[in-house]
């Protein structure tokens, strides 16, 4: 354990790889503060410059960038009622009044002293669970992935969205996309409509950029001419951290309970710090003593889900790198990179490169170390980000977009791909459809597929093989459940609608 943990620490210390980690913290923390510009987008803007990194350097630009964008949202949301990432929008109200209020430096102070306790809470769950739970795996066949590649889908539908039929059809999609090339067991094209290019399937970090960014970049211009000119914005004056540490010790149980939920929904297989945040906000008012403050420029919501958002970042990395099962879209661009290095994610990597891992961890503790610096340099000259016009910003994405799916393919494949899937995900967005839902479908589709047809040639076609052994009983059981109360619930909404149609 100790030559693995020097051998890790060796490989982030190296100066190269802190240069990676100043940089995408810096360039997580300028597209985090951009209203509409999330994590995800962040993370997928750094996967075509990580095809030219080695593994150590590529996971630490995306484990940085992701980590700064998630606090980053904070800044926009508290001076101008913009939330920069979803993971903010649930305590905006709160920090934006507070802001009026002339509490800007509290606000702002909470969240990033609140984002990195948290975040190092996660990364501590992290160290401590994901080990456990590889060993654990260890002894996992074909149908507990099959069970667990089920559970991670219907967690994607059930419990990451409150739309669930909506969800569902993005997650077809996503699955849809991912049977295209060569059947896994026959070998045989599908939906190729010959097409080499096809025979590969849909490549991933394509439709990815496509998904994330090219979406946003088009939904960005469609809407330019309404948008809201940026007037002259809010300074930060004083100390952003003298009153933010006594208003943190005085809620510290609110901080412990917001990183412990925080983590624990970030584990939950499509949830994220979105659902971390508001979850975490809901359960702080439930528990207040002042919960009619909530909304009007209160800090105690504040900083239980300024805790749960970041504390969900290392949290959401536990399914993704035991299992293979991405915690969130940022965790599912991760394993796409992960195989992109040939590193395939799953119990095995701890056996074969726990180096890699444990250099992860390291750095990972180190992202939430310089997020308070860089934090503070950041609220210092908010005002000049937040001035970034977007004639200059959406033509400097979109030009790094093209790039880097022209990379991933070596041909012009692969824009095509991007561009297709940019206007698919705009559409479905504008009408009220998620889009992470694909992503899951693209990453945990083959997977899904791949299971079930191993686990049919060794029981013979016999199904309820699948539920012989006990773990994979348990967690068969888990999925029919999430299932049926899904259906149940999917049945109760139509017999009201139907009632009121009378």
């Amino acid at each position: 354990m100790s030559d693995v943990l020097l051998q890790a620490l060796t490989l982030v210390l190296d100066p190269y790889v802190l240069l990676v980690v100043l940089v995408s913290g810096a360039f997580g923390m300028f597209v985090g503060a951009l209203p509409g510009l999330t994590a995800t987008m962040a993370t997928a803007l750094l996967v075509p410059i990580t095809f030219f990194m080695d593994p150590v350097p590529a996971l630490a630009a995306i484990v940085t960038a992701s980590s700064m964008a998630i606090f980053a949202g904070d800044i926009p949301g508290a001076i101008l009622r913009m939330p920069g990432t979803p993971a903010s929008a649930a305590y905006v109200e709160d920090s934006f009044r507070l802001g009026r209020k002339g509490e800007l430096n509290l606000a702002l102070g909470i969240g990033v002293v609140g984002s990195a306790i948290g975040g190092l809470f996660g990364v501590a769950l992290l160290i401590f669970a994901a080990p456990l739970l590889a060993e654990f795996a260890l002894n996992f066949t074909s149908f507990e992935f099959f069970w667990l590649a089920a559970l991670g889908l219907s967690c994607a539908i059930f419990i990451a969205s409150d739309r669930p039929l909506k969800a569902f059809v993005a997650l077809l999609i996503g699955l849809g996309a991912a049977t295209i090339g060569l059947d896994p067991a026959a070998g045989a094209p599908r939906f190729t409509f010959g097409s080499t290019e096809l025979l590969a399937g849909v490549p991933f970090i394509p439709a990815m950029i496509g998904l994330f960014a090219i979406s946003e970049v088009l939904r960005g211009v469609w809407k330019i001419s309404s948008a809201p000119r940026v007037g002259e914005t809010p300074k930060v004056e004083g100390s952003i951290f003298g009153k933010a540490a006594p208003m943190l010790w005085r809620y510290r149980l609110n901080v412990l309970r917001g990183s412990t939920l925080g983590s624990l929904i970030g584990a939950l297989p499509g949830a994220g710090a979105d659902i971390a945040a508001w979850m975490s906000y809901a359960v702080s008012k439930r528990f207040s003593k002042q919960p009619e403050q909530y909304g009007q420029g209160h800090a105690e919501g504040l900083v239980d889900a300024s805790a749960a958002n970041n504390s969900a970042v290392g949290g959401s990395w536990i399914p993704a790198l035991v299992f293979g099962i991405p915690g969130d879209s940022v965790t599912a661009i991760v394993i796409g990179v992960l195989y992109m290095k040939g590193m395939n994610p799953g119990p095995t990597v701890f056996l074969q490169n726990p180096q890699l891992i444990y250099a992860v961890f390291v750095i990972f503790i180190l992202a939430n170390l310089i997020m308070v610096p860089l934090g503070w340099v950041a609220i210092r000259v908010a005002g000049r980000i937040l001035r970034v016009p977007s004639g200059i910003l959406f033509p400097l994405i979109m030009t790094l977009c093209v790039v880097g799916a022209f990379a991933m393919t070596n041909s012009v494949y692969g824009i095509i791909v991007m561009l297709s899937f940019g206007v698919l995900g705009w559409f479905l967005e504008e009408n009220g459809v998620p889009i992470g839902p694909i992503i899951l479908g693209l990453v945990i589709g083959p997977l899904f597929e791949r299971m079930f047809m191993t686990s049919m040639i060794k029981a013979d076609g016999e199904l309820l093989a699948f539920f012989e052994r006990p773990m994979a009983a348990a967690l068969g059981v888990l999925v029919v459940l999430i299932w049926s109360l899904a259906a149940i619930r999917a049945l109760r909404l139509s017999g009201a609608w139907l009632l009121t149609r009378r």
